[in-house]
């Protein structure tokens, strides 16, 4: 299983494009890599909403390696897309469930197959792969979820702390309305192709909204998040081991910890590997060291589908990373890989930092504070890694504590500080950071508060839903508590550990709703950071990845600018390009956003963005664009969604989606006046 990535083509007698038949009578496409042989093989099942023969026929080497290692392979078009019948209604919908317990129990019902099934995939594969795990599927013998989370109000691209999500905005939500538009691949859904885009077109909702009428824990966000389940028992349904894939720059971290830890409290098996990557495959993602992730993947699949020896490593391989100056674009982070057995790891313990100074510091929120730490789930450029933290620091509270003993971080650190807003709303951000020697100041992890939402989750042991958001009392001083994001930092003696408070972290979320003045008493502020002793340097040797693409940056805009006189920051983005896919198409896509806040008065927000997908197949040219804008006041979100739909330079539809959201405390109904037209 050391072989380099992609030296191993499948014949194309063994792949296979079918249709699988659903329990209501609905058929979804895949593809499917046989290995050559009669078998029996063990088969592995990727599913996802991103189009398999087109946008992301990039994926197939993948397929075909682990085909060429003697699993079959299995990729799946969910519901509703790519060349599969039906309607995407949401992500994660109750269908899908049911649906791929029927895709594994036809994997294992084949005259090839083993009868034990793996699933696997990075984001979106990875949460229903982790769902699927407390699915209780006989056949569902290992899963390896890469990126993914347990919970889906606290831990994706919607809400943080309470707060919506801004820059996320004008990329996956947006860009999921254009996809989800597209026809079916006519070589593959055949003659009727015409008649299922435009019943797609028609009746496609567009996902967004569902999540921005949504701005508390409720039960659309606990549909797929694992942690929770009925009469509050989720991981304890958990039925089969899991490998986790992490990235320390990646948005999906925080249940790293707290999954491997219900593994071991349940008694199952459990594999880790978390590295410094960003949200892309550890192979090529920045920054490295890469390593070869599908050696450790198929490591995994062969001990628990088919009694092999496995990787022979300890459960866990962890990177602690170490101090380097901020890059954008960073490629490599200097570090160390430490080896972890259990969670919580032996020599695992809490350190407290008390601020030195005893006063009550006062801040005039910027709306725009946060731009050097860009958003919080780095990806494939714009999405880069966070900028030297100097320029925010200078407009936040700060509690900086010297370093005298080198200690690594690893874990989620809290912090306990008593605030007070003099307005009826608040946000709370707040930054850990290391300070060099020379002042430059490296972002470590952060965390982020919506203070009317304190107490509205997480939800008891039964899985209920915390209370509604309250005003604030203006001038009332709260107790509030603040989890930072899962991470790994090695503190070395002449640096310094800097806590930056702030009240608003844009562009990665919305700013608040008005004008305010916070104020923190320092006396009372305790960090707290998990401190690990004693863990040792991996023994594991891994296959290395290809490293990050030397051309990532090619056509890709990320500006940050300054409208002096307009009395506004603003930040835009642009990437893209022209690929081919499978049964002759060639697939031009186009990504780009803009956002924007007041420097007087940060309720005065916006965000603007455009997606759009071209197909040319040799049967006609298809073309989808969705198109957003948001602005906010004190009161609400105004929200108008549009996306159009073209066939050879032709327009064909047209759907435009508007609604008001009130963003007051305690006010989140929303209303939803749905225009649409069919040209």
């Amino acid at each position: 299983m050391g072989c380099p990535k992609y030296c191993y083509p499948v014949a194309a007698e063994l792949v296979h494009d079918i249709a699988i038949e659903m329990a209501d009578g609905e058929r979804l496409a895949a593809t499917l890599y046989l290995p050559p042989g009669a078998g029996p093989f063990a088969a592995l099942l990727e599913a996802l909403p991103y189009r398999k023969d087109d946008i992301t026929e990039s994926y197939r080497p993948t397929y075909e390696r682990f085909a060429a290692e003697r699993f079959a392979v299995l990729r799946l078009d969910l519901r509703g897309t790519g060349s599969s019948g039906g309607i995407a209604t949401d992500e994660y919908p109750e269908i899908e469930r049911s649906d791929l317990r029927t895709t594994i129990e036809w994997l294992a019902s084949q005259p090839w197959s083993s009868r034990r099934v793996g699933m696997f995939g990075t984001s979106y594969s990875g949460f229903n792969s982790l769902q699927m795990a407390v699915e209780g599927v006989p056949e569902l013998g290992a899963i390896v979820a890469t990126y993914a989370t347990d919970d889906r109000y606290t831990d994706d691209v919607h809400y943080c702390g309470g707060v919506l999500r801004a820059l996320d905005l004008i990329d996956y939500p947006l860009y999921m309305i254009a996809m989800n538009a597209l026809p079916p691949t006519p070589a593959v859904f055949g003659a009727s192709w015409r008649d299922a885009w435009q019943r797609r077109i028609d009746d496609t909702p567009a996902w967004l909204l569902e999540w921005l009428e949504h701005p508390l824990d409720a039960p659309t966000w606990r549909r797929g998040s694992i942690r929770f389940g009925p009469d509050g028992a989720g991981y304890e349904r958990m039925t089969c081991p899991t490998m986790l894939i992490a990235g320390w720059a990646d948005g999906y971290r925080n249940n790293t910890f707290r999954v491997i830890e219900q593994y071991e409290r349940n008694g199952l098996p459990w594999r880790l590997l978390a590295g410094p990557w960003v949200h892309k495959s550890p192979e090529r993602a920045r920054p490295g060291p890469n390593v070869d992730d599908d050696v450790e993947i198929l490591a995994f699949f062969d001990e628990h589908l088919r009694d092999g020896p496995g990787s022979g490593a300890a459960k866990g391989q962890v990177f602690v990373r170490q101090p380097i100056a901020p890059q954008p674009d960073l490629a490599f982070h200097p570090g160390v890989w430490r080896d972890i057995d259990n969670w919580p790891p032996d020599g695992l313990r809490i350190v407290e930092f008390h601020p030195t100074r005893d006063d009550v510091a006062a801040l005039d929120v910027h709306g725009d504070v946060g731009v050097a730490a860009w958003n919080s789930c780095g990806g494939g450029l714009p999405w880069g890694q966070p900028l030297d933290q100097r320029y925010d620091n200078t407009r936040s509270i700060l509690c900086d504590w010297p370093i005298e003993q080198q200690a690594e971080l690893l874990g989620n650190g809290r912090v306990a500080l008593r605030v007070r807003s003099d307005r009826e709303y608040g946000h709370v951000s707040v930054k850990l950071c290391d300070v060099f020697p020379d002042g430059t100041s490296a972002l470590i992890t952060r965390g982020m508060i919506d203070l009317t939402h304190l107490g509205c989750w997480p939800a008891d042991e039964h899985g209920e839903v915390g209370r509604s958001p309250q005003p604030l009392t203006p001038g009332a001083w709260i107790e509030a508590e603040i989890g930072l994001e899962a991470t790994t930092w090695t503190l070395q003696p002449g640096h310094t550990l800097r806590l930056a408070i702030a009240g608003t972290d844009w562009p990665n979320c919305w700013p608040p709703p008005g004008p305010l003045t916070l104020e923190v008493d320092r006396s009372t502020l305790v960090l707290s950071v998990p401190i690990v002793d004693g863990l040792p340097e991996t023994a594991h040797a891994f296959v290395p990845g290809a490293g990050p693409s030397d051309d990532e940056a090619e056509g890709v805009e990320w500006r940050i600018e300054h409208d002096v006189l307009g009395r506004e920051t603003r930040v835009a983005t642009r990437y893209g390009g022209t690929y081919e896919g499978n049964h002759g198409a060639v697939v031009t896509d186009d990504y780009r956003g803009e956002l924007g806040v007041s420097t007087v008065d940060p309720s005065l927000a916006w965000a603007r963005g455009s997606s759009s997908f071209e197909i040319s197949w040799p049967e006609a040219t298809v073309r989808t664009a969705s198109t957003l804008t948001i602005t906010s006041d004190a009161d609400v979100f105004e929200v108008e969604l549009d996306v159009v739909a073209y066939e050879d330079g032709t327009e064909l539809a047209r759907h435009r989606w508007s609604t008001s959201i009130d963003r007051r405390p305690g006010r989140v109904a929303s209303s939803n006046d749905s225009a649409q037209g069919t040209a």
